[in-house]
């Protein structure tokens, strides 16, 4: 496990040992623009895998992707008016949201069947992240199944330390603005439904 200290001037050097470590079907925790959060390449079933074996998650249990684009998020899930309307409103941002799959030839993995959770963040590193890589990257909190997603680097180590299953890398940004994690909102009813604040 190798961390690396990060701040406002050495944020575009960070990007490249992140991108490369994410090809190699690695796992990065990266701060974001709600808590810190686990990255990795969501089209790699090993990388998807070992997250959900850090996290202790059920594997049952599906996980957020982020994009970097509606287009991209309109490959992935199907997208009507309404749905395109709302979330260019919220856009990059703080939801989550819940849409309908497309059938694919590429594989996701950690997706539910029938649903994909889908974000665009609103984070500075994340986003060029994604720009670099062009494919959907595992956006989930970087913490135990049970245990609270943090803005604090020393829990986040505190819960991985000495752990069997470590993330590749943590991009150490220090203490985050007070938030929590991202509105989860299910666009797949109507009215669109609120599932976590």
């Amino acid at each position: 496990m190798i961390i690396l200290k990060i701040n406002q001037k050495n944020l575009k050097e960070a990007i490249e040992p992140a991108r490369r470590l994410i090809e190699k079907g690695g796992v990065v925790v990266c701060p974001t623009d709600t808590v810190y959060g686990f990255l990795c390449n969501a089209q790699n079933n090993q990388a998807v895998g070992k997250v959900f074996k850090i996290k202790k998650r059920n594997f049952k249990k599906p996980i957020p992707l982020f994009v970097k684009d509606i287009k991209m998020a309109g490959r992935l899930a199907k997208i009507n008016e309404t749905q395109e309307k709302f979330l260019k409103r919220v856009w990059p941002g703080k939801v989550t949201a819940i849409l309908e799959r497309k059938k694919l030839r590429i594989k996701l993995y950690g997706v539910d069947k029938k649903t994909i959770g889908l974000r665009i963040p609103n984070h500075k590193l994340v986003n060029a992240l994604l720009g670099k890589l062009n494919f959907p990257l595992v956006g989930t909190s970087a913490n135990i199944s049970g245990k609270n997603a943090s803005i604090k680097i020393e829990k986040i180590l505190e819960q991985f330390s000495g752990q069997k299953n470590q993330p590749d890398l943590i991009l150490d940004a220090g203490r985050l603005s007070k938030n929590k994690p991202s509105t989860v909102v299910d666009l797949t009813t109507q009215p669109f439904k609120i599932l976590r604040l």
